[in-house]
This record gives structure tokens, C-alpha cells and sequence, in this order.
């Protein structure tokens, strides 16, 4: 049986605990903490075992946590290791751990694929690459807005191929998640140099991408504007819609008014962590003029990943079939069923 373990425990890391936890084929080893803080006493209610770096035994000790063992440790027991750092501290981790036990890891898409601080030579999206991750001992899980970016692009492209001239995206970016306790400024930001356009033509090089990013005070996931520029007429509305509603992780959705609606409602219906772990194409705004197509969705920003590192798992260390993988996926997380649910909602 395999070994993971979750190095981190922040709304990445303990979404991934969750899920691991629940895979009957991973045997999870537990999650490392660094500081001894109410996190802890939420992973030790939810059974999971708790790892600390060696400096740090006292201070959990002092704070009477119950410890299973160093992170070092843990690293040594497991067979691959979900990094879940705070952003750019993977790099970190992999020179000082990984590498030195030699032990596999996926990070998350805070890290850097390129540069002197590189953690992998590949970005995953299930969408696109799925199968180029098996046997491979670093990998990158693309971020939520990289990750929503392919389930659109790629059977866009795989569909009307060289009539497409080109993407536009402006990401809308919330400025903090649900759980968070840090304060939003009442400012509208903007990013001097978006990630997103270079780590999509990581997997999808031949795209003709432009990406803007703008970061508002709001906690209710990510709003993307995608325009899809045809070197003809761009193709009819409902050829568009009946296409994204085959893909897996794809919802879509007719009578929300914003981003909070679908956010409150997977709160509402008791969808784990609040997360609906998809895109939501809320086709009332879809519009066909000329050679271009507009698609306005949301993202989920922190659960969107989640069946996508469980995907990538699957492809690196069990090396299973694509439509193989997304069914033990889906059956873990549920996502046909929460799509139907929330198409239902939103109908």
C-alpha cells in the first residue's frame, strides 16, 4: 500500500488530508505542522497524526499536542509526499528532504517550474497531460486558475482546433478564502505579471494566451473571462454549452447572480469543506458576436485542486489509465453527483 504524507496543513493541506484519508487504497501517514496554533487541534479531531520539524518539539510539547514524530520522520516512512508549504517553500523542502531520501513529491502551483528555483520540469492538468505525469518523481499541480483554464481551453481546442485564433482570460481573483483570518483592503489590485499565461503554455505551448489578473475584496472564489477570438464566425452558443457539459469537473449553471451564490449553496448543501471542487459556467452570460466567444465562470479556489492532485497521484505512483483514474476520482469526491446538484439549483 502506498504512503503519503501531507507536508503542510493550511486550506490546501488539510482538504488533502481529508481526501487521503479517505482513499482505502493510500495508507496516509499524518501532516506536518509548524506552528502549534488552532490548526492542530483540528487535524488531532480529525485523527490525523502530527508531524513537527525536530527545533519545534517543544514548543508542541509546551502546548500539550499529542506528536507522532518529526517531519523528517515521516518524510523517511512515506513513499511520496504532498507538498502543501506555504507558497515557495516546496523548493525548500525538496533540497533539504526530498532529494537528500530520495523520496517523490507533488507540489502545488505556488512553486516555480522555471529558474534557479524550480521543484519540477512539468505543470499538471488532468485535462491536458494526465498520462506525461506517470513514473515521474516531481511534479507540479497547476494552480486552481491554472487548472480551471485547462478544463475549458483544452476541449475547446480539441474540438475547433486551428480555427481558433486566440484566448484573452482576466481572472477576477478573490483576495483571501473563507477560512482566513487576514484583513481585505477595500482596493482593487492588479497583477504586473501574471503566473497563469506561462504555466498554461507549459502544457498547452501552442495556445495563444493572454492572461490579466485582478485581486477584489471578496472571499467567494475566482470570476474568469475568457474571450475566444475565431479566425471565422465563432461557432453557435449551444454547440459550446453541450461540448463543456460532457467534461468532468464542468457544471453548468443558468441563475446565479454571483459568485457567492455558489459558494453559500455547496455551504448549504453540506458539500465537504464548502468546496464544489469544479468550474461553473453560468451560461446566461455566454455570448456569440462575430468571431469571438465570451465564457464567464467561477472557480473554486480551494477545492478546485484537490481531485486534481488525486488524479496526478494516481498517473505518477499507480501509473492507471486516464478514465480510470477520474472514476475512482469521481467516486471519492462525488463531483458528478454535486454537478447534477448544483445544475439543478442553478437551473
Amino acid at each position: 500500500m502506498v504512503k503519503v504524507f501531507v507536508n503542510g496543513y493550511g486550506n490546501i493541506g488539510r482538504r488533502l488530508a481529508t481526501m487521503l484519508s479517505a482513499d482505502k487504497e493510500i495508507r496516509f501517514m499524518g501532516v506536518a505542522k509548524y506552528t502549534a496554533d488552532t490548526k492542530t487541534k483540528d487535524a488531532l479531531d480529525n485523527q490525523f497524526d502530527i508531524y513537527v520539524p525536530e527545533s519545534e518539539l517543544g514548543q508542541f510539547r509546551n502546548s500539550n499536542y499529542k506528536i507522532s514524530g518529526t517531519v523528517e520522520e515521516a518524510v523517511k516512512q512515506s513513499d511520496i509526499i504532498v507538498d502543501a508549504a506555504k507558497e515557495g517553500k516546496g523548493f525548500d523542502n525538496k533540497k533539504s528532504l526530498y532529494e537528500p531520501l530520495k523520496k517523490a513529491a507533488i507540489f502545488q502551483g505556488g512553486e516555480d517550474r522555471c529558474g534557479a528555483r524550480s521543484v519540477a520540469d512539468m505543470i499538471h492538468n488532468s485535462s491536458v497531460n494526465y498520462a506525461k505525469a506517470s513514473g515521474k518523481s516531481y511534479v507540479i499541480q497547476g494552480s486552481c486558475n491554472v487548472s480551471g483554464m485547462g478544463r475549458i481551453m483544452q476541449p475547446l481546442a480539441e474540438e475547433f482546433g486551428d480555427e481558433i485564433e486566440r484566448y484573452d482570460v482576466t481572472i477576477v481573483r478573490r483576495w483571501a478564502d473563507l477560512e482566513d483570518s487576514k484583513e481585505m483592503r477595500d482596493s482593487i489590485e492588479w497583477d504586473r505579471n501574471p503566473h497563469h499565461q506561462e504555466d498554461v503554455k507549459d502544457f498547452m505551448p501552442t495556445a495563444n494566451l493572454y492572461v490579466e489578473a485582478y485581486k477584489v475584496p471578496s472571499r467567494m472564489m475566482h470570476l474568469h473571462q475568457m474571450l475566444i477570438r475565431f479566425k471565422t464566425k465563432a461557432p453557435a452558443r449551444d454547440r459550446v454549452i453541450e461540448l463543456l457539459s460532457k467534461q468532468f469537473g464542468v457544471a453548468i449553471l443558468n441563475s446565479a447572480i454571483g459568485s457567492a451564490d455558489v459558494r453559500r449553496k455547496a455551504l448549504t448543501l453540506g458539500f465537504q469543506h464548502g468546496d464544489t471542487n469544479m468550474v461553473h459556467i453560468h451560461q446566461e452570460v455566454m455570448r456569440v458576436q462575430d468571431d469571438v466567444l465570451k465564457i464567464l465562470y467561477t472557480d473554486d479556489q480551494t477545492g478546485m485542486v484537490i481531485p486534481e492532485n488525486h488524479l496526478l497521484l494516481q498517473s505518477m505512483v499507480f501509473r492507471r489509465p486516464k478514465e480510470e483514474a477520474i472514476k475512482k476520482t469521481d467516486a471519492l469526491f462525488q463531483l458528478s453527483r454535486k454537478k447534477r446538484i448544483l445544475e439543478e439549483e442553478f437551473k
